[in-house]
């Protein structure tokens, strides 16, 4: 028994160790081009030499420590009911390990999820298009992708995501919830969501779709005479930040006078991309970013251009906008004192690495906290806006789910969200305190009568399908967009 014990710890712990190995290697030879002596160590980094060593010499310290371990591992296996894989116990002590630092960004992923989580930052995948994160234990959306079917279907930042087609998400953590709302092209998935400051559960019906990452987009605004560049950035994936220069370098070549970075719903991505695209903005005395390792140690990183651009940038954020979203607003606001307009972001103030455990799984662990060019950190409260603008109501509003006809003379929350619909559409209800009266009855004739269904004078399922859809419609087109608006006449004072 003690034999087998032992074993199995140094087997546990080496295996451990070279997974460590491979991956800091490698990430040396990518990021520094350093060839590799015949030990396969990088012959121009003495520090990760001597990092290793330091590993070794703690494995036989590791070992008493992980004795608790493996009595649980071979208790469970020589005792349980039933048979055990070894690959089942160790995988679910790792888990188990992560779950304990309560940090919903230190996850291990196994070889399949491995794979999806490598396509969500080079060129496409499918499933619905969000990001999600766990947020005080709920599966949680963080941001909708641009045009993506979870934007289309109405899903918003801080959406908590209950169950799965009937299935609930409860003690799953993120990546195993992940799995189960993601799917072929063409099939659907229903979702059960919890929507802060909604009393009911909201049911949305998806079809996953292939979820292409071009995340730059690029236009012009023209006001009081002066042409404004404007750059929306969907999330910082592999060839962002080279995107975003060839958009800027045209931008600049029709002679803008100002620039507005759009981030909103922008749940943030690669931190190089947003590094290079910061190099192009901060002067070389200033820091754009502060990173705090482990130890507490920080160190400031600078670009090296000479001077800021000869024109001002205005960044645009909201809850959806998080992580290099918001270390780009906070630099651009603290750097150059540049404008931020929109609402506070979501406040994720962590980096996170990926660590091979050597056989195609991976610990993706927090490992660092970025910091602003102060030294500010933002992690669970966000970036605050210079400029506070929300946008139109009807933006905010949610998908109306009836069982029974909204009708004359009933009062609701729910007729409340019709209202402001309606409103927002066009129509005119009368009110939207959420008393059904006369006129918004007429309002929702006229909206039935345009819509070429029965027109009834009623809100039944039908015509709350047909509102939602309308409603998704608009706000794609970006109509009414006040944040744009108070972004571009702040840039045109």
């Amino acid at each position: 028994m003690n034999i087998r014990k032992r074993y199995l710890t140094l087997i546990l712990i080496v295996a451990i160790a070279l997974g460590a190995v491979g991956t800091y290697v490698g990430l040396s030879v990518f990021a520094e081009d350093t060839s590799l002596n015949n030990s396969g160590f990088a012959n121009s980094d003495p520090d990760l030499i001597a990092e290793l060593a330091d590993q070794q010499e703690n494995i036989e310290e590791n070992m008493g420590k992980m004795s608790k371990v493996v009595d649980a591992f071979s208790i469970i296996q020589e005792n349980y009911v039933e048979e055990v894989e070894d690959t089942q116990l160790i995988e679910g002590a790792i888990q188990g390990m992560l779950g304990s630092l309560e940090d919903p960004y230190s996850v291990y992923m196994d070889q399949e999820t491995m794979k999806q989580f490598n396509e969500q930052i080079e060129s496409s995948f499918e499933g619905i298009g969000a990001e999600v994160s766990m947020k005080e234990g709920n599966v949680t959306i963080v941001a909708p992708i641009k045009d993506s079917p979870a934007e289309e279907a109405g899903l918003k930042p801080n959406d908590q995501i209950l169950s799965v087609d009937g299935e609930s998400v409860e003690g799953l953590d993120l990546y195993e919830a992940v799995n189960k709302i993601r799917g072929e092209k063409g099939s659907t998935v229903v979702l059960e969501v919890n929507r802060p400051g909604v009393e009911d559960p909201l049911e949305v019906e998806i079809t996953r779709d292939s979820i292409p990452l071009e995340t730059v987009y690029a236009d012009t605004k023209e006001k009081n005479g002066k042409l404004i560049g404007v750059i929306e950035l969907t999330s910082f994936s592999e060839n962002t930040a080279n995107d975003f220069e060839k958009e800027l370098s045209q931008l600049e070549e029709q002679g803008i006078e100002g620039l507005v970075i759009d981030v909103r719903g922008n749940p943030g991505g690669l931190l190089p991309e947003v590094e290079q695209i910061l190099k192009n903005f901060i002067p070389k005395d200033t820091p754009y970013i502060q990173i705090e390792d482990p130890s507490g140690k920080k160190t400031r990183y600078f670009s090296k251009i000479e001077k800021a651009k000869g024109y001002p940038i205005v960044t645009l954020i909201n809850e959806g906008s998080a992580s290099a979203s918001e270390i780009l607003s906070a630099a651009l606001n603290e750097a150059l004192d540049y404008e931020i307009v929109g609402e506070t972001s979501f406040g994720k103030g962590t980096v996170q690495q990926t660590v091979s455990m050597g056989d195609g799984s991976t610990i993706k662990i927090t490992r660092f906290k970025w910091l602003t060019p102060d030294g500010n950190s933002i992690h669970e409260v966000g970036v605050k806006p210079t400029i506070e603008q929300k946008m139109p109501d009807y933006y905010y509003t949610n998908p109306v789910q009836v069982e029974e006809p909204l009708t004359l003379d009933q009062s609701d929350s729910k007729i409340e969200n019709v209202q402001i619909m309606l409103e927002g559409l066009g129509y005119e209800p009368g009110r939207t305190d959420g008393y059904f009266n006369e006129a918004t009855k007429s309002a929702v004739e006229a909206f039935q009568q345009d819509q070429e269904t029965e027109v009834t004078g009623k809100v039944d399922e039908k015509t709350a399908e047909l509102l939602q859809t309308a409603i998704i419609e608009k706000v794609q087109e970006g109509e009414d967009d006040l944040q744009l608006e108070k972004a571009v006449e702040t840039l045109t004072k």
